[in-house]
């Protein structure tokens, strides 16, 4: 068959979740892709997981100095003309390559973006932490669901464009939310972009509340780094969180000044979350874990995001060493 697609897969010491993600590509209903493995650097190299798959996948190995450079370096290497990219903690269901060309054939796009799930084998925790990342409670739809407050915008772990696309706007930038710049700079550069509901992958999440909590935080900050780049880029649903965040403490000086009944407005929301994470998961034990997930993603994204308008904006200070440093710990985890 063709290779229609080239998928390329950014990987910095995930051996286990390579060969998920490979043995999920070995078993499409259609083998119209071709897969390059970049790994960055690892000091745990995934090359024994590439070569059962040799017949498809081309495994390289380079110096590390980033996911968008290791992007970057797989599409010099690929050899269609449709690039397809996936994080390596994804599965990709059976008929992902079979859908999507038939999406493509019914619907050209320049570029596309997926949503992501949980897969049935995911941990509670994992499953839990999706629910925060994906449900319009927390972060407006915003990833690929059905109902959304913001203009949807592909993201890597289920992305694609054409080569013509590469060849006009470039490659990644090497920054947090490089996926979202890139987006921003195809759209401006007057391609098509597309949702394709029915492309969905399963997205392993972080696996520590720690790990999780750090990661959006480095959303927050990204997200006035974005600003600065692409003005009127922000909008009143990027700010919810850092509101949320606010909002919270104001209730709680309430709470210890005025009245406990001030909470209850906090007591209402948590009461919808896990409504909506029970509706959406069947699962008591799943909701339970939704809660914390779903105040973390918000909180840490809202302080993260105070922080950078803080030193980015009010400040007019450039990024800091130490904001380089979550930058930093946010990629290699």
């Amino acid at each position: 068959m063709t290779r229609k697609f080239s998928v390329i897969v950014p990987v910095y010491n995930r051996r286990d979740e390579v060969a998920s993600l490979l043995q999920s590509l070995a078993e499409q209903t259609v083998r119209n892709f071709e897969v390059i493995i970049v790994d960055d650097g690892s000091t745990d190299p995934c090359g024994p997981e590439c070569e059962p798959y040799a017949d498809f996948v081309s495994y390289y190995w380079k110096e590390n100095e980033g996911r968008s450079p290791a992007r970057n370096y797989g599409m010099e290497r690929a050899r269609t003309d449709y690039f397809i990219f996936f994080d390596s903690d994804c599965v990709i269901p059976p008929s992902y390559f079979q859908t999507l060309e038939r999406e493509l054939e019914s619907n050209p796009v320049d570029c596309f973006g997926g949503p992501d799930a949980a897969h049935e084998s995911f941990s509670p925790l994992q499953k839990a932490i999706n629910f925060a990342m994906t449900s319009l409670l927390t972060t407006g739809g915003i990833r690929g669901g059905k109902v959304q407050l913001e203009k949807f915008k592909p993201r890597t772990f289920n992305m694609g464009f054409s080569r013509a696309v590469y060849e006009r706007v470039g490659g990644f930038r090497e920054m947090f939310s490089e996926d979202i710049d890139m987006s921003m700079r195809i759209k401006n550069a007057g391609f098509s972009i597309a949702l394709l509901r029915n492309c969905p992958v399963y997205h392993r999440r972080r696996l520590s509340w720690r790990k999780f909590a750090r990661q959006v935080y480095v959303f927050g900050m990204s997200r006035i780094t974005l600003q600065l780049l692409y003005p009127g880029s922000l909008k009143a649903v990027h700010t919810l969180p850092a509101l949320f965040l606010l909002g919270s403490v104001a209730l709680l000086a309430l709470a210890v000044l005025v009245s406990p009944w001030c909470l209850l407005p906090l007591g209402i929301y948590a009461a919808a979350l896990l409504l909506d994470a029970l509706i959406q998961t069947r699962s008591l034990k799943i909701a339970l874990l939704a809660l914390p997930a779903s105040f973390i993603q918000l909180y840490g994204y809202g302080a993260g995001f105070l922080r950078a308008w803080f030193t980015k904006i009010l400040l007019r200070r450039g990024r800091n060493e130490a904001e380089e440093l979550e930058i930093r710990k946010g990629k290699n985890e």
